[in-house]
């Protein structure tokens, strides 16, 4: 275990987090136990019997904010210092960890503030918790990950190795305490004080229904310099910051042409609402790729991390092809984010459904080896998923899904979609998927199975890596793919009833009903 770094300022919070009257009292050693790291949390934790476990979860928050600042600090220490001395691959995944340690310091700071005086939280609250605090795990997963890819053994990670570890067991703790002090005892109770997701004022774009779409300012881009403006970094930079719910969408429409731009949308750009002139014809495309010296999380085409938002009628390419392995169209980290009627286009790695809440709804995904992974909790409905040609001896795994902590709500559901072999696929073995984190979790609920799928249905990722506490299951899927006799009989495998299946919907997975009616698509709340 490495050093637990600057436990003082903590210290001195004690009496402030332990007040003399507090009830239903724990010392950190008997709810220590609660968390996935025990010896970590007792450790990392001061003990007073008359603290309650809310007086704890404040104080973990807070020692997780410090030692995510922490790791900030040393890593901008490197790029400032040693950016010379250093390959540009290991630059590219010091820049990684940089803005995920940047995200991390604002949920971690959000969370913070929605506990700091209440020990009851309405459901939506806590669910909203969780939520960031699922992302701060995966944004630090996907640091360590990058950095053990591209520098293992150098004086990068030998300084960087202690802090990743132990902030991650960190905030391992801090969502575990937060789900036994506040999660859930509310989530297990719907709030009748629940509401649609606010937009009033503006104008109405479109109508889904009894739904509307509020826009505060629309702006086009066409490269032929009739519109506002040429390229589409052009059009999100113009976008105006830290829009607040219910002030409408920034609409930027891209006329028809090939766009050949990496196009990053930040999280202080929230609430954009992105359209096309249609699927191959609005095209987004690069080629970034590992084999070509990024990481997989900036190889892509497309990345976005601002709150709410939304693409239609776009294409979204990465051109690397099979033999430059991981190359990303799509990287999605923003929260309550979605897209209607688009193509993803790739090999290995198309669509990176990296963090937080997402829905996809009649899109196209076309890819080879794990193409859609990821550990956002993310709902994919009346989508069409083409397996396509990888390179010579590979077999293709539709889903890598990434959860490591059994606190985080996240997984993917892929509801009422089409499995069908693209046209250059011929007989590959494809299956649904494969375990990429110890607690993956991928659920096929109501979709068409196609003959292409593997019997077996799932793949292992290394010998019987997490076969035990993954948790992978099927429910009233079709198609001559869907039968489910030969399947794996793993203990994390799983055929399911109706009362399970629902749990992976949208509105129990990621709280769609709240948020998605402002968006204008079409979604189905629940089963069909």
């Amino acid at each position: 275990m490495g050093k637990v770094h600057s436990l003082l300022p903590f210290l001195m919070l004690f009496s402030f987090f332990f007040p003399a009257n507090a009830i239903s009292p724990f010392s950190s050693e008997s709810f220590c136990s609660y968390t996935p790291f025990p010896e970590f949390c007792k450790y990392m934790l001061p003990i007073n019997k008359s603290a309650t476990i809310q007086d704890y979860g404040r104080l973990s928050l807070h020692h997780s904010l410090s030692m995510n600042d922490h790791l900030l600090s040393l890593v901008n220490d490197d790029l400032f210092n040693l950016r010379y001395a250093l390959p540009e691959t290991t630059i590219r995944a010091l820049e990684d960890c940089q803005l995920l340690c940047s995200l991390n310091h604002d949920f971690i700071l959000s969370a913070i503030q929605s506990i700091h005086s209440t020990n009851m939280l309405e459901r939506l609250q806590a669910k909203d918790i969780q939520t960031v605090l699922s992302a701060i795990l995966t944004n630090q997963e996907t640091c360590s990950d990058g950095l053990k890819d591209v520098a293992v053994g150098t004086i990068v990670t030998n300084m960087l190795l202690s802090p990743l570890s132990d902030g991650a067991k960190s905030f391992s703790v801090s969502l575990a305490l937060f789900m036994h002090g506040w999660g859930y005892s509310a989530i297990k109770s719907r709030s009748l004080s629940e509401k649609k997701f606010p937009f009033s004022g503006g104008r109405k774009l479109l109508q889904s229904n009894e739904y509307g779409v509020t826009v505060n300012q629309s702006v086009v881009v066409n490269p032929d310099g009739s519109g506002n403006f040429i390229t589409i970094n052009e059009a999100v930079a113009a976008a105006p910051n830290n829009t607040a719910a219910g002030s409408g969408y920034f609409l930027i429409h891209v006329v028809a042409g090939v766009y050949e731009e990496y196009v990053s949308i930040p999280s202080n750009k929230r609430y954009i609402m992105m359209t096309g002139d249609g699927i191959n014809k609005t095209i987004i495309t690069g080629n970034r790729s590992v084999a070509d010296g990024w990481t997989t999380f900036s190889s892509a085409t497309f990345a976005v991390t601002g709150k709410g938002f939304v693409a239609m009628n776009i294409t979204f390419r990465n051109t690397a092809g099979s033999i430059r392995h991981q190359a990303v169209a799509i990287r999605n980290g923003a929260d309550m984010s979605t897209f209607y009627g688009c193509n993803f286009e790739g090999y290995q790695d198309t669509l990176y459904t990296h963090s937080l809440r997402q829905f996809y709804r009649e899109c196209d995904i076309y890819g080879t080896v794990d193409f859609i992974f990821g550990n956002a909790a993310v709902v994919f409905q009346n989508c069409n998923i083409y397996p396509r040609l990888p390179m010579p001896n590979q077999f293709n795994a539709i889903t890598a899904q990434g959860r490591m902590d059994i606190n985080q709500n996240t997984g993917i559901s892929v509801q009422n979609c089409s499995i069908k072999a693209a046209q250059d696929l011929a007989s590959t073995q494809t299956f649904l998927g494969r375990p990429w984190k110890e607690y993956s979790r991928t659920v096929y609920i109501q979709s068409f199975m196609d003959s292409l799928i593997d019997l077996a249905g799932w793949s292992p990722w290394s010998g019987d890596f997490a076969l035990n506490t993954l948790y992978y299951a099927e429910y009233a899927n079709t198609g001559p793919g869907s039968v489910t006799t030969n399947r794996v009989t793993w203990q994390g495998y799983h055929v399911i009833n109706e009362t399970d299946a629902v749990n992976f919907t949208v509105s129990s997975l990621i709280q769609g009903d709240v948020w998605l009616p402002a968006t204008g698509v079409p979604f189905t709340s629940g089963l069909l």
